[in-house]
C-alpha cells in the first residue's frame, strides 16, 4: 500500500507542475526558463527520470539497484505522511505563487516578488517541499540509492535556491533584502505555517 502512495506521489507532483505551466501559457506567459542561464542544469533531467524509474521499480518490482537498509511498516507511513503534507503546501505555494511561476530564473519577465501564503513561512516553499519529498519516499523505500538521491537533491536545491537569490536580489533590489529579512530561506517556525493552515480553513 506505502508503496502506491511513492508512485502517487511522483504523479501528482507532475501533474501539479504541469497543469500550473500549461494555464499560465495559456495566459501568454513563458513559464519554462529552465537552462537558460546555466547550461549545466541539463544534467539534472536524467537523474531526474533515473529518480521516478527507481520508484516505479521499487513499487511494482521492476529491476533496480541498490538494496534496503532496514525495513519498518511505521517509518513507511511516516513517509507517506510526509509525502501527503508535501503535496498540499506544493499546492498551496503554485496557488501563492499565481502569474509569477517559473521554472528556471526568468530575468526578463520575472513577474511580482510573492510574500504572501507559503511564501510568508518560507522563501522557497517548493524546494523545501521536494526535499520532504525525497525523504517521504526515502522511508517508503529505504534503499541506500534514495539516500544518495536525498542528499545531490539538498545540493541541487541549495545551489539553484543560490543562483535565484543572486537574481532576485538584482531584480527587486531593497524590497527583496527586506523580504529575506522577515522570512527564512527554507522554513519558518512552526507558528507561522499554523498561522497559514488556519488562514486557509477560514
Amino acid at each position: 500500500m506505502q508503496s502506491y502512495f511513492a508512485v502517487a506521489t511522483i504523479i501528482l507532483l507532475l501533474i501539479l507542475i504541469f497543469s500550473r505551466v500549461v494555464l499560465l501559457r495559456k495566459m501568454g506567459i513563458k513559464v519554462m526558463k529552465f537552462a537558460k542561464t546555466h547550461k549545466s542544469d541539463f544534467l539534472l533531467p536524467p537523474f531526474a527520470l533515473l529518480y521516478f524509474y527507481l520508484v516505479f521499480a521499487s513499487a511494482f518490482n521492476w529491476p533496480k539497484v541498490g538494496t534496503e537498509l532496514f525495513s519498518n511498516e511505521i517509518i513507511q507511513w511516516v513517509g507517506v505522511v510526509l509525502c501527503i503534507l508535501a503535496l498540499i503546501f506544493i499546492f498551496l505555494s503554485l496557488i501563492s505563487f499565481g502569474k509569477s511561476f517559473r521554472i528556471g530564473i526568468d530575468l526578463d519577465h520575472p513577474g511580482t516578488l510573492v510574500t504572501t501564503g507559503t511564501f510568508a513561512i518560507s522563501r522557497n516553499p517548493l524546494y523545501t517541499s521536494f526535499a520532504v519529498i525525497l525523504l517521504g519516499i526515502f522511508l517508503i523505500f529505504p534503499n541506500w540509492v534514495f539516500l544518495l538521491y536525498i542528499f545531490a537533491g539538498m545540493w541541487a536545491f541549495h545551489r539553484q535556491v543560490l543562483r535565484e537569490e543572486a537574481s532576485l536580489k538584482e531584480i527587486y533590489g531593497e524590497e527583496y533584502i527586506e523580504y529575506c529579512k522577515r522570512v527564512r530561506r527554507y522554513l519558518q517556525h512552526l507558528c507561522s505555517f499554523n498561522s497559514l493552515m488556519a488562514s486557509i480553513m477560514l
